[in-house]
């Protein structure tokens, strides 16, 4: 991996991101769909992204042992595929993986009849499983507010399931779009399954193969917002988009119009241009928790104080986001504090002429969140290659609006 990748500084940029890439979570559900499926049909414009590419690996691998990498999607929901088919396997992944909780799902699936182990630390990957499944009932609960992660992997399978699912939903529920957009696909590929209130139902079946084509990934296209909120002058213009999207982070529309984008619709595509913003931002982050990080970069930069709610889940993803934030958001001299659950970030009123090195923490996110300060000041962005995990091109596609980006 490249140590570190410089941008040098540049106040204006406009061109078409042409690779912007397809939806990784659509990417990820549709393959389990598909695997599901007794026939199957041409999936179009799968994602490049690594966690996809991980996913169809171990799909189609006999082997007992499949290693997950860092794909968090892929371990959960490959978890709770391997474990209502009857197979035998273990699921490992690498060693934050090892150190993100998996227990609530290993819990749903055992009550459902699965036969599940761990072999290393109670509560996290690696995962034994081992045939044969044999449901108990059909309807168990899960929390709502750790991950929706969770919740996904159980209902896609549920119709394979003999006796279906109901699936009862604790207390609040953080990113409910990604649930809308599960029930959504299974919904395409001809699952039965209603939520009302609390309460999510399942009917036992069959998925029908049917031709799909993933649509662009609004958490990816937000970079762009955030280099056009930082930029000068700018033109960016996204290909694709839909503002019908199943995707929740679509959201970062309204979210950017506050802080200074104009999303405008041409055609088949959204052009970006800056605008006025406001001084102050507050946001609940439970519904589009990957936005976070982009938004709070673009706050501390602009000088804009914020308050961020709904951050809960970022402790447990790729690293601990809430953390990696504070640490490297203070060498932009913003504060970043929280207090009962609600995030303060206070902007210093003038950035450093010269940001220290920022890092990523095996992080995409953190990578792609900071680059953008390449529009005010030179930046250092240190293991630029961990954005091979949603966006492989990002770095060409950031050259291609007329950065420079020099890897060291």
């Amino acid at each position: 991996m490249t140590p570190a990748i410089t941008l040098h500084h540049k106040s204006n940029i406009s061109g078409v991101i042409s690779h912007l890439p397809a939806s990784k979570s659509i990417s990820n559900r549709v393959l389990i769909i598909q695997a599901l499926c007794s026939d199957k049909a041409a999936i179009q414009n799968l994602s490049e992204a690594n966690d996809t590419r991980v996913m169809q690996r171990l799909l189609a691998s006999s082997e007992p042992v499949l290693d997950a990498e860092d794909a968090g999607t892929t371990m959960r929901f490959l978890t709770a595929y391997f474990a209502t088919r009857g197979s035998t396997k273990l699921l490992t992944g690498t060693d934050r993986m090892k150190q993100r909780p998996i227990h609530l799902l290993v819990d749903a699936l055992r009550k459902l009849g699965a036969n599940l182990d761990y072999t290393e630390k109670e509560g996290f990957p690696p995962v034994a499983i081992q045939g044969p499944f044999r449901q108990n009932t059909n309807r168990i609960s899960i929390r709502g507010d750790i991950s929706s992660q969770y919740i996904s992997a159980l209902l896609m399978v549920a119709p394979s399931m003999p006796l279906g699912l109901t699936l009862e939903l604790d207390g609040k529920i953080s990113s409910r779009p990604y649930i809308d957009m599960t029930l959504s696909l299974m919904r395409t590929f001809g699952a039965e399954a209603t939520w009302k209130e609390n309460l999510i139902d399942v009917s036992p079946g069959t998925y029908r193969a049917t031709p799909y084509t993933v649509e662009p990934d609004w958490s990816a296209a937000g970079y762009w917002f955030a280099f056009t909120a930082l930029a000068r002058q700018a033109e960016v213009v996204l290909p694709g988009l839909s503002a019908k999207s199943v995707q929740g982070d679509r959201i970062i529309v309204d979210m950017m119009e506050l802080l200074g984008v104009k999303a405008e619709p041409r055609g088949n595509n959204l052009v970006l241009s800056p605008k006025e913003h406001r001084d102050e931002f507050e946001w609940d982050f439970t519904d589009c928790p990957d936005l976070a990080q982009t938004v709070a970069v673009v706050c501390a930069a602009k000088g804009i104080s914020a308050t961020f709610t709904g951050l809960e889940s970022l402790k447990i993803k790729e690293t601990d986001r809430t953390t990696a934030l504070q640490h490297e958001l203070a060498k932009l001299g913003a504060g970043f504090v929280e207090d009962a659950g609600r995030w303060r970030l206070t902007a210093a009123e003038r950035l450093p002429d010269q940001i220290a090195p920022i890092r990523t923490y095996l992080d995409h996110r953190m990578a792609m969140a900071f680059a953008p300060l390449c529009m005010l000041r030179t930046v250092h962005i240190e293991n630029p290659g961990v954005v091979r995990k949603s966006y492989p091109r990002f770095w060409h596609d950031v050259k291609s609006v007329g950065i420079t980006a020099v890897e060291q």
